[in-house]
C-alpha cells in the first residue's frame, strides 16, 4: 500500500470550526482506491462530519480490519489514534480499547466481507455487548481486493462484472444489528452526502452501539446494471424512510425542511436529531416496525435508508459491567490494589 502525504498548504480563508481547525486538518493520506470508489465518498463524509462537530482528532480512535474498506482510515484523521487489525477481528480490538479508555470516540470501519463473512461471529458479539462506538460497514457486495467474488451481502440473483450470479439469500446486516440489540441502526448510500453526514454525526453522538450500513459501489467489479450494490440500482431503488438533520448542542442551525412530519430526538449529549418521517406508519423507536419496513422493502427490491432504529434507554457495556468512571489505562497501583480490608469485604459478599 502506498502512503502519500497530502500537501499541508491550503487556502487561508477555509472555514474553521470551534477548535480552529479546517477540514484539511481532518484529512489523511492520498487515496489509493480506484477512481470513483464509493469508499472515498465515505471518507469525505466522515471528514465533513467530525469537522462540523468540532471533535478534537486526538479524542477519536479509528479501528479497522482487512479489505478495501479497511484502508479507508488511512484517508481521514491522520492525527487520531488508529489500529488496523487482522481480517474480521476489528471488534476485539475495539472492545479492548474501549474498556481501556472509555473517554474516546470509537469509529470502526469494516466491509461486507470483513463483517459478514470471516468476522460475522465477532460482529454479533460486539453488538450484543453494547460497545459504545460507531461501527460503519462500507458495503459493496464484493471482494474488491481479490478480483470481485460475491460477498455474503450480495442479494440473491445479483450478478458481478464477470457474470457470476448470487445463488444464495444475503445476510442483511441492518436487520441482524437490530435483531441482536444495536441501539442505533441506520443505512445510507455513499453517494448521498446530505443523508450520510448527519447520520454519521448522530451515530458518533449516540451512547451505545451505533451501526451504519453504507451501500458503497465497487466501480471495478460490482457496478453493472445487474448489481444491487451499484450506483444505478441504488439511486433507482433507494427508499428514504427518514431524513435527518443533526443539530449540535448549543448551536443553532437553520435548515430548509422537506414536506412531511418532523420529530426531534435529543441525544444523550444534548445534541438533537430532526427526523422527517416520510411514512405515517414509520416509527424509529419501534424495533419490530423497523424490521418490518426493512424486510418489506427488500421483498420489493428496494433499499430502505435513513435512521431505521434508535433506542436511547439501553445501557452500554460500562454501565452493564458497572466499571469505574476513571479510564482503566489511568488507574494507579492504589486503585488496582486497595488493600486487604477491601478484599475481605468483597469476599464476604460471596459467602
Amino acid at each position: 500500500m502506498s502512503y502519500i502525504t497530502k500537501p499541508k498548504f491550503h487556502h487561508p480563508q477555509l472555514r474553521k470550526n470551534e477548535l480552529g481547525y479546517t477540514r484539511r486538518d481532518y484529512e489523511g493520506t492520498l487515496t489509493t482506491l480506484c477512481g470513483g470508489c464509493g469508499h472515498d465518498s465515505i471518507s469525505a463524509a466522515i471528514i465533513h462530519a467530525v469537522h462540523d462537530m468540532s471533535l478534537a482528532p486526538h479524542k477519536i480512535a479509528k479501528v479497522s480490519g482487512i479489505g478495501c474498506s479497511s484502508k479507508i482510515p488511512s484517508y481521514f484523521l491522520d492525527r487520531s489514534h488508529g489500529f488496523n487489525s487482522v481480517h474480521g477481528r476489528m471488534p476485539s480490538i475495539a472492545t479492548g480499547a474501549n474498556l481501556a479508555n472509555r473517554e474516546l470516540y470509537y469509529l470502526g470501519i469494516s466491509g461486507d466481507g470483513d463483517t459478514a463473512s470471516i468476522g460475522l461471529g465477532q460482529f454479533c458479539h460486539i453488538v450484543r455487548r453494547r460497545i459504545n462506538m460507531l461501527y460503519i460497514v462500507a458495503n459493496n457486495g464484493t471482494y474488491g481486493l481479490t478480483k470481485g467474488q460475491l460477498s455474503a451481502t450480495a442479494d440473491l440473483g445479483s450478478k458481478t462484472k464477470s457474470g457470476e450470479e448470487s445463488q444464495y439469500d444475503n445476510i442483511d446486516l441492518v436487520s441482524l444489528a437490530i435483531d441482536l440489540g444495536a441501539s442505533f441502526v441506520g443505512r445510507s448510500f455513499s453517494g448521498d452526502k446530505d443523508q450520510l453526514v448527519p447520520l454519521i454525526q448522530a451515530g458518533l453522538s449516540h451512547r451505545g452501539f451505533a451501526f451504519i450500513d453504507i451501500i458503497s459501489p465497487c466501480v471495478t467489479f460490482n457496478n453493472t446494471p445487474l448489481s444491487t450494490h451499484g450506483y444505478k440500482n441504488t439511486w433507482e431503488n433507494n427508499v428514504i424512510l427518514s431524513e435527518i438533520d443533526f443539530v449540535p448542542m448549543r448551536k443553532e442551525i437553520r435548515t430548509k425542511y422537506s414536506a412531511g412530519k418532523e420529530k426531534e430526538i435529543t441525544l444523550h449529549d444534548g445534541s438533537v436529531i430532526h427526523l422527517h418521517k416520510t411514512s405515517a406508519s414509520y416509527d424509529p423507536h419501534d424495533r419490530e416496525n423497523a424490521l418490518h419496513h426493512v424486510n418489506e422493502y427488500k421483498k420489493q427490491g428496494k433499499i430502505a435508508t435513513g435512521l431505521l432504529y434508535i433506542n436511547q434507554e439501553q445501557s452500554d457495556l460500562h454501565e452493564l459491567a458497572d466499571t469505574v468512571d476513571k479510564p482503566f489505562n489511568r488507574l494507579n497501583e492504589h486503585d488496582l490494589c486497595p488493600g486487604g480490608e477491601v478484599l475481605q469485604d468483597i469476599n464476604e459478599t460471596f459467602m
